[in-house]
């Protein structure tokens, strides 16, 4: 203090000579007569926004300068000339403050002076808690308040550290619960202040006891490869009881998850289905069952032969996670490795505890080579029929609804006593076989004798161009399916089947049927698989990118395709460059079993890209490709191959024609989706 203050009075001194006479030079008394700085005085500005801010204007009489000493952990003081002030940042809590004020003599003067920074609490604090939608006794949480920074989470549960969880303010936080039930749980909103702010009530954790969401939709197949006990997805087996009365504990409900049908059992020790009719799963591969639980663990699966005795039941058992759909693919082969038939399956059984649902409870096999095409089954619209020979027809209710034909309706043919050896009977079809993809007919046939000739004549509109093939029938008072092969049948239009029972001999009042007429391509290429086709209920499509598209009949219903009905887009002038319309599938797209997708386009010009993108419900994962019409203003096919695609469930099929260019009311059509290799 001593070297400063020599310092200030040699300053003053070399002020003195620059500025005075020499008379004033000889007197410099006045320097030892000025007072040390006196009236110090601090006033503190302190800013309510919890930021620990403060100003300090500290004054005093003959002062010209001061050191400030924030009286916290910084080592050095703040200089200031007399009129300015420092601005330093505290956290909460009781200081001391000291400030020396110097005169231009370096006379110094201090005083000390205590400093208070106290921040507000969280103020108007707001905490929302909800149970979870779709987790069950989950609880999302979030608060939000003014001065507050993070809050906690206090769950209530006596055996867990609390807080469970920290977030910060405004952020939403999870937390999932052991088990359901009433908690006091507690929100505390922290700032920069030492005080907090709490929230407390009582609340209700809930458990998620039946399924929110349906399981995955089944990829579509074709009818002959799979057998559908219940499914949506699938037509069923006809009149099976999903409650059989066999004495279990066992309750049932059939549950309806928006419009989705799916089976409750409740309080499970064994339960049972009875199948409608027999059914023959020894060409299936695999068992599929989509099963929901809130407490088992396990269920153990059991296929039953028709009139199985217990000690020959078989099952498998499959480990269940609570919550969620649980989708088992079970290989036949579990079961027929422990010696299980299953040509004959009747029933299935489950065994367990807690609570189970089912869903989506069908056998299936991988796509079959041999493609089929159906020509008439008589369901429905009755055709029109003709005998003639003297015989009888007519179309009734299958009376033997067994074996390989288990369809409600057949034709049934009576070759009268004194009928003619070539008594039969017509049917007109609506349009003429597909002999172009098409090789083989097939035909299921009921005869009350072995060895009798079913012979099949094909006729064009006229009758002038006939082909016909002889089979004999190979059992007796049983349907079978005999095939005929007309790949040597000359070329036409083909619309009349005529088929002759017991050909050759007169009618003796025996009474066949037959039903279920298919084209068979057995050559080994495995069957496309349409999944849109716009007939009937028409699916969800969405433009976008200022474009139009609906669903409407075939402008142009010639060339490549004849259909009824087709989608129709419309690139507007003005549309984006990448307008388009979305088709929403009711099932993923089977890449499992083929990579490629056929689609009809009508193109007013050829040249023009058209793009197609796969996308899964949410768009996280997308694949697109390219393709150029190349012709215009009529049908063709064509083919992109999604083989290098990422392993997705795509659901949504993106078409974007004339990709790349801006809308100029073109008019675009498609049709005709199919999955192919």
């Amino acid at each position: 203090m001593k070297k400063l203050k020599n310092i200030y009075k040699i300053l003053a001194v070399l002020l003195l000579i620059a500025a005075c006479t020499d008379s004033d030079l000889r007197d410099l008394s006045f320097l030892d007569r000025m007072s040390a700085p006196s009236n110090i005085e601090m006033v503190y500005n302190i800013t309510q926004d919890n930021t620990g801010s403060v100003t300090i204007t500290p004054n005093a009489d003959g002062a010209a300068t001061f050191d400030v000493f924030f009286g916290d952990s910084t080592p050095e003081p703040m200089r200031i000339p007399q009129g300015e002030n420092a601005n330093h940042v505290y956290a909460e809590g009781q200081y001391e403050v000291k400030v020396i004020a110097y005169n231009t003599n370096g006379d110094a003067t201090e005083m000390s002076k205590p400093l208070t920074v106290s921040f507000r609490a969280p103020e108007n604090l707001v905490v929302t808690i909800d149970n979870d939608a779709a987790i069950s006794k989950q609880v999302n949480v979030n608060a939000t308040a003014e001065f507050a920074t993070i809050y906690e989470f206090y769950s209530g549960e006596e055996t867990v550290t609390q807080p469970v969880a920290t977030a910060t303010i405004g952020e939403a936080l999870s937390y999932q619960y052991a088990t359901a039930g009433s908690y006091s749980v507690k929100v505390i909103a922290k700032g920069g202040a030492i005080e907090t702010t709490e929230y407390l009530v009582d609340f209700e954790v809930t458990e998620i006891l039946a399924p929110i969401a349906s399981a995955t939709i089944p990829p579509a197949r074709n009818d002959t490869d799979v057998i559908s006990i219940f499914s949506d997805a699938y037509s069923d087996v006809a009149d099976s009881n999903f409650y059989p009365n066999w004495g279990q504990s066992t309750q049932y409900t059939a549950f309806d998850l928006n419009g989705d049908a799916i089976l409750q059992y409740s309080n499970l020790n064994y339960q049972g289905i009875d199948i409608g009719s027999e059914i023959d799963a020894s060409s299936m591969e695999m068992l599929h069952i989509d099963i929901w639980t809130a407490d088992a663990t396990s269920i153990n699966i059991y296929p039953l032969p028709n009139g199985v005795v217990p000690a020959d039941e078989r099952f498998v058992t499959k480990t269940l996670i609570a919550d969620q759909w649980n989708s088992f693919d079970i290989p036949m082969e579990d079961f027929t490795s422990q010696g299980l038939p299953t040509n004959a399956l009747k029933q299935l059984k489950f065994t367990g505890a807690g609570t189970v649902f089912l869903d989506n409870i069908y056998f299936h096999k991988a796509p079959s080579s041999i493609v089929t095409s159906l020509v008439q089954d008589f369901e429905g619209t009755a055709p029109t029929i003709t005998p003639f020979g003297n015989a009888a027809a007519e179309i009734i209710s299958n009376p033997d609804a067994t074996g390989a034909n288990t369809t409600a309706t057949v034709v049934e043919f009576t070759k009268t006593s004194g009928a003619e050896v070539w008594a039969g009977v017509t049917l007109d079809i609506t349009s003429p076989l597909d002999f172009e993809n098409f090789s083989k007919l097939a035909i299921k046939t009921w005869s009350p004798k072995v060895g009798a000739i079913v012979k099949v004549k094909l006729e064009n509109a006229d009758a002038s161009i006939v082909h016909e093939l002889d089979q004999s029938t190979t059992v007796a008072s049983s349907w079978e399916e005999l095939t005929y092969d007309f790949s040597g049948a000359p070329a036409a239009d083909y619309v009349k089947v005529v088929v002759f029972f017991d050909f050759g001999n007169s009618g003796d009042d025996s009474v066949y049927y037959y039903d279920e007429i298919n084209l068979i391509d057995d050559s080994g290429v495995l069957a496309g698989l349409s999944f849109q086709d716009f007939e009937g209920t028409a699916p969800t499509i969405t433009p976008f990118g200022n474009a139009a598209a609906e669903i409407i009949s075939n402008p142009d219903a010639t060339g490549a395709n004849t259909t009824a009905t087709v989608v129709e887009f419309t690139k507007t002038s003005g549309a984006e460059v990448w307008a388009g319309v979305t088709l929403d599938l009711t099932s993923p797209l089977d890449f499992a079993n083929y990579s490629k997708i056929g689609i009809k386009t009508w193109s007013p010009k050829a040249g023009a890209i058209v793009k197609v993108k796969l996308e899964n419900a949410d768009a996280s994962i997308v694949h697109e490709i390219d393709q150029s019409t190349t012709v215009a203003s009529s049908w063709e096919d064509l083919t992109y191959d999604f083989s290098g695609a990422p392993a997705a469930d795509y659901v949504k099929v993106v078409v974007f024609f004339d990709f790349g260019n801006s809308g100029d009311d073109s008019v675009y059509y498609y049709d005709e989706l199919i999955l192919t290799n």
